[in-house]
């Protein structure tokens, strides 16, 4: 049902079971995948397990200080009952949301689904549970550290947006505008192929797993926990058995969510500052590297 994302009614005239019956098998597995895996795919936020993270978005995307890439998709559903137009998103489909943050590995680091399809990723990541414990510290986020090659000064780990985030001292977005000099043009270059990570998450998550390239059948709560299955298998198998790289080519079955209007403000001064710190250490001699000014 998962991965070959067949309807449960073909199920039910393949295997010559009961319709109901296909419905309550896929809801029992689901939730004991869910259960059985749950820790060993999303295991505690841990100080060692972020600076393990961070490292390797330093050795594969060489960018310092990173602890994820954020992003939201659209997966498709057909209209949940009694929620109006709730969940039908500016794409002009019924949709719920997956917000997640992925690795440089391209694995889910954490995910939050089920929010209503009109609302946008700032919006839903600012309501999360993840943002509330990033905002009270209690998450094990490790110290400011300086960046490799520097003695300092200390510069803090944050998590990597696009456009759709505000600016914040957690929360790292591209600069924005058309007339940008050659400076800010290579953050975004170099951040933009450490973002790309989640992207590439996503890719790989629908096309091992055909069932989000179609509208999902059923309540919210059903919904919700065959996304969750999915992403929870996605980190099993990604530990397994690799990527095909193919697959991190095209996000087939997803839709990018709409931007926030307080994604264009310019976020706090400290905010700015921090994203300044890492523009200039990419235009410094021990920060830049031969292929950025590629962009």
């Amino acid at each position: 049902y998962l991965g070959s994302g067949c309807d449960q009614i073909d199920m039910h005239l393949t295997y010559r079971v009961g319709h109901t019956t296909v419905g309550k098998i896929v809801r029992k597995v689901c939730a004991a995948i869910w259960e059985e895996l749950l820790e060993e795919a999303f295991p505690p936020f841990t100080e060692a397990r972020w600076k393990d993270i961070a490292n390797s978005f330093q050795q594969r995307s060489q960018f310092p200080n990173a602890l994820g890439a954020i992003d939201g998709k659209h997966v498709r559903v057909l209209k949940p009952k009694l929620s109006g137009s709730l969940f039908y998103n500016y794409k002009n489909y019924f949709s719920v949301v997956l917000l997640a943050i992925a690795d440089a590995r391209n694995k889910f680091i954490y995910i939050d689904v089920g929010a209503f399809g009109k609302d946008s990723d700032s919006t839903i990541f600012e309501r999360s549970g993840f943002n509330r414990k990033l905002e009270n510290n209690e998450l094990n986020i490790p110290k400011d550290q300086p960046f490799p090659g520097t003695d300092g000064p200390n510069v803090p780990f944050m998590f990597i947006g696009d456009e759709a985030f505000s600016l914040s001292q957690k929360v790292l977005r591209p600069f924005t505008g058309k007339m940008l000099s050659d400076t800010k043009r290579i953050f975004n270059y170099r951040m933009s192929r450490a973002r790309i990570n989640v992207e590439k998450t996503f890719g790989i998550l629908s096309n091992k797993w055909k069932i989000f390239q179609k509208p999902i059948k059923g309540n919210l709560d059903f919904v919700v926990l065959v996304i969750k299955t999915c992403c929870a298998l996605h980190n099993y198998v990604r530990d397994r058995d690799g990527i095909v790289f193919e697959d991190t080519l095209s996000t087939e079955g997803f839709e990018d969510l709409p931007m926030n209007p307080a994604g264009s403000m310019r976020g706090p001064i400290q905010a700015v500052q921090l994203r300044n710190k890492w523009a200039e250490y990419f235009v410094s001699d021990d920060g830049s590297v031969p292929w950025q000014t590629r962009y």
